[in-house]
Order: C-alpha cells, then sequence, then structure tokens
C-alpha cells in the first residue's frame, strides 16, 4: 500500500503530462515544456525530492518499475520514417500527375492504349527519377533519441547500478561527472565545479556554471536555470548528484521532439506548382467540357466525341512537363552540391531564392563556435591584439599592426604561462577534434600560449602542480600552485571584479573600466595574476592555497570572444545586396549580441535587439516589435519558432539557418530550413530542407544564387511546354472551328509533348545563372509562378505558332493534299517551331542572340537530337506507322525552315519593344523624382 500510495503522489505531483493534456501547436508545445509547468529550478532541494517522493538514497528497483510502468521509457517517440513506398507515392501528389491520370484512363476506356501507354510511361519516369533523388536523400530520423540514449549510473536501493538511461524515471537520483551526456532534464542536489555545454539546446557559446542553490525565478529563461540540467547537454566538468525530474517526450528535448512532429511549411516551389497546375487543370477541363458539348450537340457519336476530347486533353496538358521539372531539379540538386548545398527534398531546390529573410543562428554559424583569446591588456604595455582564430596555433601578436617590443612580448608570455598552469584542459595541435578536451577557456588559453612560443607540455612538467582550486560559480576563479625551479608560485585566473581586488600595486578602478568596456564589445573577459611564495611556504591543500591569494600581481586582462566565420560580414553584405534580410538569433546575452551584429553589419542599435524575455511577454505587438528587429538575444526555442511565425504573418519567406538541437523546431516550421552538416547536430539536418556540408554562411549565398538560377530554368522549361501546348490547343480548336480534318491525331500530340519537346525541356534545365540575378530584389511571395510576363509571352508565341501552323495545314487541305501528307508536313513543322521556341525561351528578357550557344552545349545537342529523332523515325518500319510519319522531301524543308523562324522574329521584336518600354519609364521625370 506505501508503494501505491507514493506512486499516486508522484503522478498528483508531477506536471501534467502530455497524455493528460490537450493537443498544442508547435510554438505551444515548446512554449516552455513539462520541465516549465513544474518549475523545478524554482524548487529547492527538499521542495523537489518531496515533490517526486523520494530521497537522496534514490528508489527502489521495485519503486522505479512501477514509475517506469506509469512514465514509460525515458526516450523520445520515434517520428514515422517514411518508406520506399511512401517516397513513391508522394510523387503522385501532384494536381499535374491527376491530370495526366485523368487522360490516361479516358484513353484506355477508349481503347486508345498507345495513347495511355505514352502517359504512363512518362509518370512512371516522373516517379523513379523523384523517388531515387529523395531516396539518397531521405536520412536516418532518429537523432533525437540518440541525443539522450547513454548509460546512466543511477542510486537504486541504496547503491550506485550502471543502467541503460531509458530506464530513468522521475524521482532517480543520478551521479553525474566531467565528460558525461547528461541523460534527463535534472535537479541539481549537490554539485562541486559543476559546467555544462548547452549550446546546442540554449545557443548559449560559452559554458555555463551549475549550483544546488540558489533563488531563481519559476519565469527565469531556459539558458539562465543554474540549478538545471538538461537532457542531451554534456558535463564538461566537475560532479554533481541529480535528481530526474523529467524524463523522454517531457524533457525541454522532448518538447523539440515534439515540435517537430507537426506538418512542415511546403517549399515556395510546391505552393507555386500546386497554384499553377490547379489553374492549368481548370483551363483544361473546362475546354474539354465545352468542346464535348459542341460535338454532343452538333450530333456527333459518343465514342467519336471523346475521340476527340482525349485528343485535346492531350494538347492541353503538358505531358512531358512533370519529368521535365524533376530533372529540372535534380540537375540544380547537382549543382548546389558542387557548392555545398545539399539538398535533402527536390521542391526545396529553389527556396533560398525565393526568400526575402534569413534568419540565421549565430553561435556555429555566424561564428566559428571556438573561443579565443583576440586581446590583451598587459600592464604598462597597454592593448595587444592576438591573431588567428578558434584552434588554430598560428597568430602574431601586435600592437596598432606593428610588432611587440622585447617587454610587452615578455608580459604577454608571463600572462600566458600562468593561464598555462592553472589550467586542467588538454590539447594536442595536431590531434584534430580527438586531441582536445577541457573547458573551453582553459583550450583558449591553451592555444594563446602556444602562440606566444611557449611548449606547454614541457612547462606542465618543469612546473610540477602542487594543489589547486578549481574554478567554481560562487568563487569565480581558479588558482593552482606550482613548484618551480626557483621556488613556488601560485597562479590565479578568473573574473575581473574578483581578481583585482586581490592585486597589489595597480590602479584598480582604471583595469574595471578597461574590463567594463572590453566586455561591452562582446567580449568575455578574464584577469590572470600569480604570486611568489615565500622560500618554504608550504601549501598543500586546497584550503590553505585559498588562505594565500592575497598580495597577487596583475599580469594582464584577456578578452575572449567566439571569433567571426572568416566569410561572414561579405556573405550579409551579399544577402543585403540580393535584397535578403539577414536578422541574428542567438541565446547570448543582448549586450554580446549586437556587438557580434555590429562586426557583422546585421544591426547598429541597441533598439534592434530583442531579447527572448520580450519575446515572451509580448503581446498584440510581437509582430511589429519582431519587424523591426535585426537581433534576437537570450532566445529559446519556442521563441525562434514564434520569430519565424511573424515573420511570415508578415508576408516573407524565412529561410532559417542552425546548427543545434534547439534550432531543430524553428528550421521545421521555417519556409526553408537550412542546417549546417559538419558540425551541426542531427536533429537539426534531420529538421531542415537543406545542409550546408562546409558549415559555412557563405554558402546561403550561393543557395541563394543557385536557388535563383534553378526557378528561373523551371520557368524556361514550364514556358516551352506551355507555349507549344497552348500553340497545339489554337491549332485544334481553330480546326474545329473553320471545319478542317483533325490536324494532329493524339499520339501524334503525345509524339510532339513527350519525345521531341522533351529532349529540349530537359536540356533547359542546364541553363546556367543569367547575369545580375544577385542583384536583384528577391520576387513576391505572393507572385505567382505564371506571371503576367509568362502569360504574355505564352499567349503570343503560342498564337503565332498556332495561327501559322494551321494557316500552313489549311493551305495544304486547300491544294488537295492528302490528310496523311498534310499531318505528316505539319508534324515536321511543329517540330521545327519546338526546336526555334527553345531560343525564346533561354531568356525571357535578353534577346537570343545574346545569349551565347557555348552557355548550354547540352541544348544544342538536343536540338539536334530531337530534329534527328524524329526524321529517324520517319525512316523506322513500325514507328513510322504508328506516328503516321513519312520522309519529306528537301523542296518541303527548304519551305518549313523560314517559316519556323517567324516565331524567333516576333518574339525578338517583342522583347525589344518591352526593353525600350524599360529605358523610357527609368528616364521619365517621374522615375527621376523618384
Amino acid at each position: 500500500m506505501a508503494d501505491v500510495r507514493q506512486d499516486a503522489a508522484v503522478r498528483d505531483a508531477e506536471p501534467e503530462l502530455p497524455s493528460r493534456r490537450r493537443a498544442a501547436s508547435a510554438g505551444e508545445v515548446t512554449a516552455g515544456g513539462p520541465a516549465r509547468d513544474g518549475a523545478w529550478h524554482a524548487l529547492s532541494c527538499e521542495a523537489a525530492l518531496a515533490r517526486l517522493g523520494t530521497s537522496l538514497a534514490g528508489l527502489t528497483a521495485g519503486e522505479a518499475e512501477r514509475r517506469l510502468a506509469v512514465h514509460g521509457r525515458n526516450a523520445l517517440p520515434q517520428p514515422p520514417g517514411r518508406s520506399l513506398l511512401a517516397i513513391v507515392l508522394g510523387q503522385l501528389k501532384s494536381p499535374l500527375i491527376y491530370l495526366l491520370l485523368a487522360a490516361a484512363s479516358v484513353a484506355l476506356v477508349l481503347a486508345e492504349y498507345d495513347d495511355a501507354g505514352f502517359i504512363f510511361l512518362v509518370l512512371i519516369i516522373n516517379t523513379a527519377v523523384g523517388a531515387a533523388q529523395e531516396w539518397r536523400a531521405e536520412a536516418n530520423t532518429a537523432a533525437l533519441r540518440r541525443a539522450i540514449a547513454t548509460v546512466a549510473r543511477v542510486l537504486r536501493d541504496g547503491a550506485v547500478r550502471r543502467l541503460d538511461s531509458t530506464l530513468l524515471v522521475p524521482g532517480d537520483v543520478v551521479l553525474l561527472e566531467g565528460g558525461d551526456r547528461v541523460p534527463a532534464d535534472l535537479r541539481i542536489l549537490d554539485a562541486a565545479e559543476v559546467q555544462a555545454d548547452e549550446s546546442s539546446l540554449t545557443g548559449e557559446s560559452l559554458p555555463v556554471d551549475k549550483v544546488a542553490d540558489g533563488a531563481i525565478a519559476a519565469d527565469t529563461p531556459l539558458a539562465e536555470r543554474l540549478t538545471m540540467l538538461f537532457a542531451g547537454s554534456t558535463l564538461q566538468r566537475g560532479r554533481a548528484r541529480a535528481l530526474v525530474v523529467a524524463t523522454g517526450g517531457r524533457t525541454e528535448i522532448g518538447a523539440i521532439a515534439g515540435a517537430l512532429q507537426s506538418p512542415a511549411a511546403a517549399p515556395p516551389l510546391t505552393q507555386r506548382l500546386d497554384r499553377f497546375t490547379r489553374i492549368l487543370g481548370f483551363v483544361s477541363l473546362g475546354l474539354v467540357a465545352a468542346v464535348i458539348a459542341l460535338q454532343l450537340g452538333a450530333g456527333a457519336s459518343l465514342r467519336e466525341t471523346f475521340f476527340v476530347a482525349i485528343a485535346l486533353a492531350v494538347s492541353v496538358i503538358p505531358e512531358g512537363l512533370p519529368v521535365a521539372v524533376t530533372i529540372a531539379l535534380s540537375i540544380a540538386t547537382r549543382r548546389m552540391a558542387r557548392r555545398n548545398v545539399i539538398v535533402r527534398h527536390l521542391p526545396a531546390v529553389e527556396g533560398l531564392g525565393a526568400c526575402t529573410v534569413v534568419a540565421t543562428d549565430k553561435t556555429g554559424t555566424l561564428t566559428m563556435n571556438q573561443l579565443t583569446a583576440k586581446r590583451l591588456w598587459l600592464p604598462e604595455h597597454g592593448f595587444v591584439e592576438v591573431g588567428g582564430v578558434g584552434f588554430d596555433t598560428v597568430g602574431a601578436m601586435d600592437q596598432a599592426g606593428e610588432g611587440l617590443s622585447e617587454a610587452a612580448e615578455g608580459a604577454a608570455r608571463s600572462l600566458a604561462r600562468s593561464a598555462a598552469l592553472c589550467n586542467d584542459a588538454d590539447f594536442d595541435p595536431a590531434g584534430g577534434a580527438e586531441g582536445r578536451s577541457g573547458d573551453t577557456v582553459d583550450l583558449a588559453f591553451l592555444v594563446l600560449a602556444i602562440k606566444a612560443g611557449l611548449d606547454t607540455g614541457a612547462l606542465r612538467k618543469t612546473a610540477r602542480r602542487i594543489a589547486d582550486l578549481p574554478f567554481s560559480a560562487e568563487r569565480k576563479y581558479a588558482a593552482s600552485l606550482h613548484e618551480h625551479e626557483d621556488g613556488r608560485c601560485v597562479h590565479v585566473k578568473g573574473a575581473a571584479e574578483v581578481i583585482l581586488p586581490l592585486c597589489e600595486g595597480i590602479d584598480r578602478d582604471m583595469v574595471l573600466r578597461l574590463a567594463e568596456e572590453v566586455a561591452s564589445r562582446g567580449y568575455r573577459v578574464l584577469a590572470v595574476a600569480m604570486k611568489r611564495l615565500d622560500h618554504g611556504t608550504a601549501a598543500a591543500a586546497d584550503h590553505r592555497l585559498e588562505g594565500d591569494l592575497g598580495g597577487l600581481t596583475l599580469l594582464g586582462l584577456a578578452g575572449f570572444i567566439d571569433p567571426l566565420r572568416p566569410e561572414a560580414r561579405e556573405a550579409v553584405a551579399a544577402c543585403r545586396s540580393a535584397g535578403v534580410m539577414v536578422k541574428m538569433i542567438t541565446g547570448d546575452h543582448a549586450a554580446t549580441a549586437l556587438a557580434i551584429a555590429r562586426d557583422l553589419g546585421i544591426a547598429e542599435r541597441p533598439q534592434e535587439v530583442v531579447t527572448g524575455r520580450e519575446i515572451a511577454a509580448a503581446g498584440a505587438d510581437l509582430d511589429a516589435r519582431i519587424a523591426v528587429a535585426n537581433v534576437f538575444a537570450r532566445v529559446e526555442p519556442a521563441h525562434k519558432v514564434r520569430i519565424v511565425e511573424a515573420l511570415q504573418r508578415a508576408g516573407h519567406l524565412v529561410a532559417m539557418t542552425g546548427d543545434g538541437v534547439n534550432d531543430a523546431p524553428a528550421l521545421h516550421r521555417a519556409d526553408l530550413g537550412v542546417a549546417m552538416g559538419r558540425d551541426g547536430t542531427d536533429a537539426a539536418r534531420d529538421a531542415a530542407d537543406l545542409v550546408l556540408a562546409d558549415d559555412n554562411f557563405a554558402s546561403v549565398v550561393a543557395g541563394i544564387d543557385e536557388g535563383r538560377a534553378a526557378y528561373a530554368n523551371i520557368r524556361k522549361v514550364i514556358y516551352l511546354s506551355i507555349s507549344t501546348g497552348a500553340a497545339e490547343a489554337v491549332i485544334f480548336l481553330l480546326a474545329l472551328a473553320t471545319g478542317l480534318p483533325l490536324p494532329l491525331t493524339a499520339i501524334q500530340l503525345l509524339w510532339l509533348n513527350l519525345v521531341t519537346n522533351g529532349a529540349q525541356d530537359v536540356a533547359l534545365a542546364a541553363e546556367g545563372s543569367e547575369p545580375g540575378l544577385l542583384h536583384r530584389p528577391p520576387r513576391s511571395p505572393k507572385e505567382p509562378l505564371f506571371d503576367a510576363l509568362m502569360i504574355r509571352e505564352t499567349l503570343l508565341s503560342g498564337a503565332v505558332i498556332g495561327l501559322v501552323s494551321t494557316a500552313a495545314f489549311a493551305w495544304m487541305i486547300g491544294q488537295g493534299w492528302s490528310q496523311f501528307d498534310a499531318r505528316n508536313t505539319l508534324l515536321f513543322l511543329m517540330v521545327a517551331f519546338e526546336n526555334v521556341q527553345v531560343f525564346n525561351c533561354r531568356s525571357e528578357t535578353r534577346s537570343a542572340f545574346r545569349v551565347p550557344l557555348s552557355a548550354n552545349w547540352p541544348l544544342i545537342g538536343a536540338i539536334v537530337g530531337a530534329q534527328a529523332i524524329h526524321v529517324g523515325a520517319a525512316f523506322t518500319p513500325g514507328i513510322r506507322d504508328l506516328l503516321g510519319l513519312a520522309p519529306l522531301p528537301l523542296s518541303q524543308w527548304l519551305m518549313l525552315v523560314p517559316v519556323a523562324l517567324s516565331v524567333l522574329l516576333v518574339m525578338e521584336a517583342d522583347k525589344l519593344l518591352r526593353s525600350l518600354g524599360r529605358r523610357e519609364r527609368r528616364s521619365s521625370p517621374a522615375a527621376s523624382t523618384a
């Protein structure tokens, strides 16, 4: 009975479980998560233990088993994976595909098996190409589960046991030490010099000092809950005993996983293609219905009526378009991969080119996520700049661009020597990531020592450590006692406001003002000092060492910063030139965030900074506040989602970049999620549409360029398909209206759309980027794919081809040609028209004569190949009978060429008129005044 009562008390005391709560949106799920609902960080250790009905000795094995049955395993819910069948079926979810299926079904009903076979063939090719691409890109979506899958040391029945972390339950007491992965959300009970790396969860680039006791408000931001450890983070140093307060989906990382289960925003291209194909579908259905009504009204038989209807449907529906668009996207995918942008879903190819805002994470995206000592202040020598970034040990020290004096160089070496001795990190310059361990500040000091010309390994051997005081949040400094050849020395590093009062012979107020000035520019500032002990002094214990810290000699100040990626400034400027706004999102403090934003050219004034606390407290003015802000500091995962949603409500297409677990919900919610591939987390990559293979923000600019080029090429493909389809419809309708015989059969129309026109469609996708794409503003999110310019070009070119072809067909019939010969010649003429129309489609604004042939040799090959295939079909038995083809004499060829060139002349004249109109508008007085 006692166990049952205890289990009931736990259920009543715990935060409300998701199974008992209403379904929530992505933003609501992550707004604080269950941990915040319980406000565990605001409870004392005793209150937390009491609330969960446990003790410092942990749970019994029986009680843990019962709780496991109630709360389930400490594992995140597995997102449904996409099977190969699901990916294949996904390729068919397009209105255009539905139109093709309808046409094929009608062909089967009419026993026109050749027509139906052609349509089904194109559907199979389209599905195979798209499915193959997405199957290769489909990643395993178990990243978040792996983030908390580990072995934990747990107190059960009063003894320490090593258990799979999935067996942890609320009320368990776990033991942690430096290097351990945190297995669940924990309330710290005891802490000894604990620091945790929470950068992937909160965006805070520096390790966070953790404590067991402290008054923390219930609404404290996630990054400032010092009494908590969160699942997925890592203990960098120290030891802790902690109480499990949330497991699995109820942890903060579990709330993020919940957000990723909501439907993602469709890529911009998908939205535009869906809108376009819906319009095309309505037009096709309207035309077919009208023709059926007219035919039946004229007394035509039902079979004849449907035969005419399917021919019209085939002429209107661009059967080759799905394949051409899919291949165009695949070509763009390969191009982007060569520029380090990996596409996970085909329709996302052009997404970066469409975005109007890039909301980018700072840590690891704009910066290197490698803390670096960049600035020193030395007594009597002033400021020293330190070259190099991250773990690169090559970096000169200088003052005002000149080398250091011998005295200044010695002072810098003394500072670096003391910092390298009072240090628990290990750094092997040649060992890569495996050769680095320890606190990021300690690592940065070791790199500084190597830059100062010190051999850190030899230094530690010749200056044996006798005692030390590790850094702690309460003490705010670290100290170590060493045996040198000339005596013993104490080396100290820590917060300037703590170290300076312990130093002698300095103007403390002046040095403190200098430290504050450097900190205001985004640096983390530490002071380094030392003290030589009297000969024979023995300080062999921590408490004795602490008592010997008066009368220190200040060696200087060291300013650390997470350095910008070398290409970040230029990339931000390039985005601005392309008309794309860049907004920075970070877990850092507002002052640090603004300093970095100023360096990047993203923001200048404090008014452009909004904090996570302000976002949480904002009401109806949230959207207006976010619209004018360019920097968001101290934000949590839910805040990032709200930022993205507010920007979307303002009419923006939002691209979100990030690398951490904390970025995953916003990556998922944005119109386009862009994750870092090399140093990013699996969770971020799985939530994204694109992955930057080199973690280089400059690759975003390359993605914008390639995305715009891909969109332009897709428009060219659509322009060619729809304009030639419109011409076929014009020929068909004019023939019906004038009483001419059916100009082309359904199978001949399919041959035009799928074979002779399909090769040019595909080759058009290989067109390079047009000049000036990155200097144009992004297109409006509301701009349709089939806009006013494309409607004009399509109607004009389609009308020219249709009218001229109908006139030629009518002339041939009037001259007494047989229907076979007239259709055969018309089919050759249509192939010639299509080959000429390709050149019009290479640019919507530039003359075809200004686009060099060498820019797209595959297109030239496709034109020659399409013509050769058609001529070859006329000589091939079986195929020529199926298509109704016969070879043409040379005299007819000579007649067709100038006729086909008519569409080039008309479209060139239209481009010239439009160009003159643009020049006139730019030079008009109104434009000059504007």
